[in-house]
């Protein structure tokens, strides 16, 4: 495929934009690549600026799950921005949203929108550090919460995929409150605790993980968490911004029916603008300023604009059989993809819940961050350059997820098995399989 014009506009954008992006792993560094320059977005389908489509399976990192450019959400859109697109004051549709959130999130009586996924998980430990009077949270290695700076410890997503051991900036002080644990390994946080009695705010997880690849919690880790949490008075946060509406109405929550203190949100909440929220009981959200101390602002917070996307799309996600539908898809990719590497004698490891998988060059199993970082990375980017060269548009990172959308057809994930087929035939004939 012909990408010069994407080349010729990452070069004028790398001379005025910090490595060309602004968000670092679309730089395509880790799998030796350009990234291309997406021109227009429709249903399963993106388009580059030389005229090249591609089905997509980034979805604009998880909150495409109805497909690009939906007629009712572009309608929402439109309705909304014809009306003026911020006003820095309440509006009816800050209030629906909530709404539909609480509605469908167990573990939400009450939530704060705010512009980001980062914006959420700070908040949420914030609050958790007034409510509960302590400083030290726990997160799990390979887990990313944003990069708000006592997040960027052992952090997964961008941070491992350009092997960056924490960030230059981060004062010691800053991190000297945070301990990264094992990810499924709930005897290290039952030590962790015991010994940190009484000093511990917030436990925050991701209940799946997803910026390390996909990888599920094992049989009773979330619900030893919720019951650590529990005993010794530390508030217990689910960092939902991949899983929210992705892998069930309610969330991971609802899935594996653990209920969390505080509930982070983003991506499919805002239909694809920016936007995050946090959410608990009223008695914890009560403690947010204006009617506690708990301060937290934001200028765009509450945008009318992403207002109405997300409750449009929340709207159509309630439909019956929306779900399961849509997992269906998720089987067919994910399973296909394991069986077409298996017959060419390649191990791998696909991880999926719902519509959202990884494939890892790993025999397996793939528990954690640790087994994650034993991949075979150099299989991964040929293999990732295989299938963009077929026209299937995959995360340019061996530690991302890749999404199913409502929009993609059954012969558009036949097609796309068949593609990675004929990659993994290229693996093999080519000895990059080692």
């Amino acid at each position: 495929m012909n990408i010069s014009t994407s080349r010729k506009w990452f070069d004028q954008a790398a001379a005025i934009i910090p490595g060309g992006v602004n968000s670092p792993v679309r730089a395509c560094k880790s799998v030796d690549s350009t990234p291309l320059f997406i021109t227009s977005a429709q249903g399963a389908t993106l388009k580059d600026a030389d005229g090249n489509t591609y089905l997509d399976y980034v979805a604009s990192w998880g909150p495409m799950i109805l497909g690009h450019a939906h007629p009712e959400v572009i309608a929402a859109v439109k309705k909304a921005a014809d009306m003026g697109t911020s006003y820095g004051a309440p509006c009816r549709a800050e209030i629906e949203l909530a709404e539909l959130i609480i509605d469908c999130v167990p573990g939400i009586e009450m939530v704060r929108m705010v512009n980001s996924g980062t914006e959420a998980t700070m908040s949420a430990v914030r609050l958790a550090r007034a409510i509960t009077g302590r400083d030290k949270i726990i997160k799990f290695d390979g887990c990313y919460h944003g990069h708000a700076d006592a997040f960027l410890v052992a952090a997964g997503s961008g941070v491992a995929t350009l092997g960056i051991p924490g960030s230059p900036g981060v004062p010691d002080s800053f991190v000297q409150h945070t301990l990264s644990l094992p990810f499924n390994n709930l005897e290290s946080v039952t030590s962790a605790m015991d010994t940190l009695h009484g000093q511990v705010a917030a436990i925050i997880v991701e209940p799946i993980a997803g910026n390390m690849g996909v990888v599920l919690p094992q049989d009773g880790f979330l619900t030893g968490l919720r019951n650590l949490c529990t005993k010794h008075g530390t508030l217990l946060v689910f960092d939902e911004v991949i899983t929210g509406f992705r892998v069930a109405l309610g969330g991971a929550q609802q899935l594996y029916g653990v209920t969390p203190d505080l509930t982070c949100l983003g991506k499919i909440i805002g239909g694809g603008l920016p936007v995050g929220a946090y959410g608990g009981s009223k008695t914890i959200m009560s403690a947010v300023a204006p009617e506690g101390n708990v301060y937290q602002a934001g200028t765009l917070s509450g945008n009318p604009v992403a207002m109405a996307a997300g409750a449009a799309t929340l709207q159509l996600l309630k439909k019956t059989n929306f779900y399961p539908e849509l997992e269906q898809k998720g089987r067919q990719l994910f399973t296909g993809l394991r069986v077409a590497a298996e017959k060419e004698g390649i191990k791998v490891t696909v991880n999926f819940i719902a519509s959202m998988g990884s494939m890892f060059f790993h025999p397996g199993p793939v528990t954690d961050f640790a087994s994650v970082k034993e991949s075979n990375s150099s299989a991964f980017i040929n293999f990732y350059k295989y299938m963009r060269e077929s026209g299937i548009y995959l995360a340019p990172s061996a530690f991302e997820a890749a999404f199913v959308s409502a929009a993609h057809t059954p012969a558009d994930l036949d097609k796309t098995i068949e593609a990675a087929s004929t990659a993994f035939k290229r693996l093999v004939s080519s000895g990059e399989m080692g």
